[in-house]
């Protein structure tokens, strides 16, 4: 029989972080489809895939959290040294999208419509960060399979901020995993064969490797070929930096694509752009919920 105990709400904590996240989302189905977000026959997988990708900020970063506390009879608060406040901005394109059949509860996202060019719709994320700047401490574009899976993430980007510099910007990497194979986890934005596949690489000489010591360890962060992670994050102050550049805005096209250099060219242009190095690559991941590598594209045998 389960035991009812009443919640009684927590005091605001007095130094909340807040962070606004930004969703592209796009799903039309096309017969030859080269992104899951047209891709015949997946739309299931792709609702799946927002659904859990908006499920999981909410659970992984959002607060209040609270721990189980019998001498109160109820609850006491958790995790108070890392309060964040999360906020969801979904944004789509005319009717070509599964919003509508997201199984979430009302408030846990805003639909933010447009009537964008589907493969340019991640600069209609910019413009929702570039008009709310002033009420977050982070800003961040979310591609719609990614999930963040570490509480403590933005603490992480707190601390890489404070000594790597403002110009600096840290990347995720993104991985899938697979239950069975030779790798259980895959990180998947590698470097390509040829470098010219990438379009835009910046000059990465100033700085190419940096290190700090966290959690008695040395972590060390490098301007890779490939920044890309299908996402973004910048403090306010590196967000009103970018803001103020002529190509903000512009529907560019250099890294790869329109969809990826949404993501990633704004950055590598105004930014050192690093990731984690291979041997401590899971300092700061993510997790792509659309399994497009790892038994798809990849059959590692």
């Amino acid at each position: 029989m389960a035991v009812r105990i009443p919640f009684r709400p927590f005091p605001p904590a007095p130094e909340r972080r807040r962070v606004l996240f930004t969703i592209a989302h796009y799903y039309a189905e096309s017969p030859d489809g080269k992104y899951g977000s047209t891709r015949s026959g997946a739309r299931m997988a792709r609702r799946n895939a927002l659904e859990g990708a908006i499920s999981i900020l909410r659970d992984t970063i959002a607060q209040p959290h609270a721990l189980v506390h019998g001498p109160a009879h109820g609850f006491v608060p958790a995790n108070g040294d890392d309060a964040t406040e999360v906020d969801i901005v979904v944004c789509t394109t005319g009717g070509d999208h599964l919003v509508d059949e997201l199984g979430l509860p009302a408030g846990a996202f805003r639909h933010h419509r447009t009537a964008a060019n589907p493969r340019f719709l991640g600069y209609e994320c910019h413009a929702v960060l570039r008009d709310a700047v002033a009420d977050y401490d982070w800003l961040c574009f979310l591609e719609d399979d990614i999930a963040l899976v570490d509480p403590m993430f933005f603490t992480k980007l707190d601390w890489f901020a404070g000594w790597a510099g403002p110009d600096a910007v840290l990347q995720p990497n993104r991985f899938e995993t697979l239950e069975h194979g030779p790798v259980q986890r895959l990180y998947i934005d590698g470097e390509p064969s040829s470098i010219d596949k990438l379009g835009y690489v910046p000059d990465r000489r100033d700085r190419t490797w940096i290190s700090a010591e966290a959690l008695g360890r040395r972590m060390w962060f490098g301007r890779v070929p490939n920044a890309h992670s299908g996402c973004f994050f910048l403090s306010r102050a590196q967000m009103r930096h970018w803001m103020a550049q002529p190509d903000f805005l512009r529907r560019d096209r250099d890294f790869v694509g329109p969809l990826e250099s949404a993501a990633t060219l704004g950055l590598l242009r105004h930014f050192r752009v690093y990731k984690p190095a291979r041997a401590n690559a899971s300092f700061l991941e993510v997790r792509h919920l659309h399994r497009r590598y790892l038994g798809a594209m990849l059959d590692i045998v």
